[in-house]
């Protein structure tokens, strides 16, 4: 019992904002998942699928994490909180073989409302022959922008998304995804996104995006 106890503790330690959890979703009462292996595995971590540029990257925003300026934000196959009746639930981006879909660390900045991505996409996200599918894409920009809000404000649902797409990216090629928040409006934040290569030279898509917190004096069904 008190092992799984301190194992929890850890879970939330290690979760952006630490013990102050940002205000859950309105629905049924919410339960730690039963698998504490699983859940307490961050997948944001280097593994051997991971290629040079994605290391290096992942090497350089640690180094920027040192003066506590930015921090890596954990990543789980499972939510930390799932629903009663969604046990078997995971996070999509989570849910591919290690090297095969989204392989991906996330840093954000308090000060500058700003959250960067470095992904590698594997070859399960493929579109066009050769090229990272679209929807792949945009489920990374949701992910990495939903991200940059949730930490600053606590949960949120995302109600617009608009992108642009420049350039197709090639598979297994590492990218840097950009976001920042503009604007906050009562419930609403509005966020822009670009997508460009590890050398910052080829610009591949820009998205905005709307979010918003769900009004606690409705409900969600």
């Amino acid at each position: 019992m008190l092992r799984s106890c301190a194992a929890r503790l850890r879970i939330l330690s290690a979760l952006p904002g630490g013990a102050h959890w940002p205000a859950s979703p309105p629905g049924p009462a919410l339960r730690l998942f039963s698998s504490e292996k699983d859940t307490l595995r961050d997948y944001s971590l280097p593994n051997p699928s991971w290629n040079k540029d994605l290391r290096l990257l992942f090497d350089q925003f640690m180094k920027k994490c040192e003066d506590g300026s930015w921090k890596r934000l954990p990543s789980y196959r499972y939510s930390i909180f799932e629903k009663e009746r969604e046990p078997k639930a995971q996070n999509f981006t989570r849910s591919f073989e290690e090297g095969m879909g989204f392989e991906y660390a996330l840093f954000h900045n308090d000060a500058e409302k700003r959250t960067v991505c470095v992904l590698q996409a594997g070859p399960h996200l493929q579109g066009n022959h050769g090229y990272v599918h679209g929807g792949a894409i945009a489920t990374m920009i949701d992910l990495t922008t939903g991200s940059c809000v949730f930490v600053t404000g606590g949960f949120v649902m995302t109600a617009n998304m608009n992108i642009d797409f420049r350039r197709p990216i090639p598979l297994y090629s590492v990218v840097v995804i950009n976001c920042q928040i503009d604007k906050i409006e009562g419930r609403k934040y509005f966020i822009s996104c670009d997508i460009r290569s590890v050398d910052n030279k080829t610009l591949y898509s820009e998205a905005t995006l709307l979010f918003v917190k769900p009004d606690p004096n409705k409900s969600s069904k």
